[in-house]
């Protein structure tokens, strides 16, 4: 299999930490997890831009990494789908913390802006949406 961070065997909790360590030191004023199940499931922070607090959401998406692998196994047993979800939890989120130290680092070299690069997962706790969910549901009308 030719996925990023399929094997990986770094913790949940270090992705996470790492996560807000780099949100952190890019400005994040507050940052916390949201669950699932008693599974974090993404992570939810604030920067202030332009004198206004903005949030943002951003998804670890385990199910759909967890949907891929599965699908990979010819003989599962039954123990198969705790260790893949197990596994499926360690690869999102480091997917995710290798995203996201990408981005800071753009953001650090001048190469974007924090807004540029996250303004896709922008939330609005009114919707309980991101920008990207209204927009690919059409409530916001950008793509033809």
């Amino acid at each position: 299999m030719n996925i990023r961070n399929y094997t990986s065997s770094v913790p949940v909790i270090n992705s996470i930490n790492f996560i807000e360590h780099r949100l952190a030191s890019a400005g994040a004023t507050h940052i916390a997890k949201f669950y699932e199940e008693n599974r974090p499931v993404g992570m939810i922070f604030q920067i202030t831009h332009n004198n206004v607090p903005l949030t943002f959401k951003l998804p670890a998406k385990s199910q759909a990494v967890f949907n891929v692998l599965f699908n990979t196994v010819k003989r599962p047993r039954p123990s198969t789908k705790e260790t893949i979800r197990s596994q499926s939890d360690r690869t999102a989120w480091k997917i995710l913390s290798d995203w996201v130290d990408i981005q800071i680092t753009m953001i650090q070299l001048e190469q974007a802006e924090f807004t540029e690069v996250f303004l896709p997962y922008f939330y609005d706790q009114k919707t309980n949406k991101t920008l990207f969910e209204k927009v690919a549901a059409n409530e916001i009308k950008l793509l033809i």
